[in-house]
């Protein structure tokens, strides 16, 4: 009985901390609701880590391809979500039309929130800022050539030096 309470608390305690971990940064959270008679209600949560693991086992010549699209924006992106989790709270953007569309654009807690709702639509996506920096970094490691990647981390310890 005494072994058995044992494993218990072995298997308890990895649950546990296999929990917190995959949690650490946080859920990524997608709500898409059609408002008309037999719209779609999509609610989509989940967590961040996932994210940041995937990219790790994508195929590489699908993430390069992706880093060779997305190339001339990535430093602004890096650089943007690495701003952002300097503001805890504050909205960015809030547009609202006569036709009561409306956008929403904030930073709350970490976390990205992107509203926009109108007559037929309600989107709500919510992404840890986090989340926004691991991807750049990793699409910006695979857009730049091995040798290029060398040379920056020579500039970058000679700073450092």
């Amino acid at each position: 009985m005494l072994l058995l309470a044992k494993a218990a608390l072995g298997v308890g305690a990895t649950l546990a901390l296999s929990t917190a971990y995959v949690f650490r940064e946080g859920v990524i959270r997608v709500d898409v609701d059609e408002n008309r008679d037999g719209g779609s209600h999509v609610h989509f949560w989940v967590p961040a880590t996932v994210v940041s693991g995937g990219l790790r086992v994508v195929p590489r010549h699908y993430i390069q391809h992706a880093a060779e699209q997305a190339r001339p924006y990535l430093p602004v992106i890096r650089e943007v979500a690495k701003e952002l989790e300097k503001y805890p709270n504050a909205e960015l953007v809030d547009v609202q039309s006569a036709n009561h569309e409306h956008v929403r654009i904030s930073i709350r807690d970490g976390k990205l929130y992107i509203d926009a709702v109108d007559q037929q639509n309600d989107v709500h996506v919510a992404v840890p800022t986090e989340t926004i920096c691991d991807v750049a970094d990793r699409l910006e490691d695979a857009a730049t050539p091995e040798t290029n990647r060398a040379e920056r981390l020579s500039a970058l310890l000679s700073l450092l030096v």
